[in-house]
């Protein structure tokens, strides 16, 4: 039971963070808000630090390379949290805060219950741990643009006065958060080229077997040709709003079906 302490802790962390947010945005305090955020920065530094020390230990236990579905899920979350926190110090995007905090309490939870740990074969091997590594900070960065592709959509109908789920107290004018978008979208964009293409070439070495286009790697590839294709079109046509949001989260959902949806099978269904 004492194992689970510093796991309840981050989540701790991460829910009161989130929970003290919406309850600041709910009362509609102004200088609240403002003598809140350093100590919500402080709070979500403290917790990265303890999740990304959780998770060092974790995956790479005991000299071995655990990586099992709940771990990966944790790992990209932990990532997407941190690449916001960085994000936030120039840009104020506190609003995604209160989104992806409470997914990452919830994932940290459940990699520290998971009983059924992961070993991928070959995981000796460096080749194996670079092509994995480039692949969870891609799909970390296309988490981040997922949900900053659903905050800009909360903000433009807030922006023109449509009813929305949730209100958005507070929110950077679009053309910041688009600028935010692509930039993000553009360096996930060259991982998961590297990720595709160091998987082509070197599949004998990384898991010894000639590569196979199964879904996993046929949703990959349509992920990849959509992303492209947005980028494409914001650089040489201007796409923006409605346009980059569909685009962004049609390619998302992919990479989800492609790792995610593969992972459970694997991990969960079939074992």
């Amino acid at each position: 039971m004492q194992h689970l302490i510093p796991y309840l802790v981050i989540a701790f962390i991460y829910l009161a963070v989130a929970i003290d947010y919406w309850r600041i945005a709910k009362s509609g305090s102004a200088i609240e808000h403002k003598s809140a955020v350093k100590l919500h920065a402080a709070m979500v530094a403290l917790g990265l630090l303890l999740h990304g020390g959780l998770l060092y230990r974790d995956i790479f236990a005991v000299g071995s390379f655990h990586f099992g579905i709940f771990y990966a899920l944790s790992a990209i979350l932990w990532l997407t949290a941190l690449i916001y926190w960085l994000a936030n110090l120039k840009h104020q995007i506190e609003i995604l805060q209160a989104f992806v905090l409470p997914p990452a309490a919830i994932f940290v939870l459940l990699s520290a219950m998971s009983i059924r740990d992961y070993v991928p074969p070959h995981t000796e091997a460096s080749w194996f741990i670079a092509h994995v590594s480039v692949a969870i900070l891609a799909y970390s960065l296309f988490t981040f643009a997922a949900m900053h592709a659903l905050l800009m959509a909360l903000a433009e109908r807030t922006l023109h006065k449509q009813p929305t789920w949730v209100k958005l107290p507070t929110f950077p004018p679009l053309m910041v958060m688009e600028g935010l978008l692509f930039k993000v979208t553009t360096v996930a964009f060259v991982l998961l080229t590297l990720t595709l293409v160091s998987g082509m070439l070197f599949s004998e070495q990384i898991f010894a077997k000639p590569l196979q286009f199964n879904h996993k790697v046929i949703f990959s590839i349509a992920s990849w040709f959509i992303y492209g294709w947005l980028l494409v079109g914001r650089y040489l046509y201007g796409w923006r709003g409605k346009t980059a949001i569909r685009w962004t989260l049609l390619g998302f959902a992919l990479l989800l079906l492609a790792y995610l949806g593969s992972k459970f099978v694997y991990e969960v269904l079939l074992k």
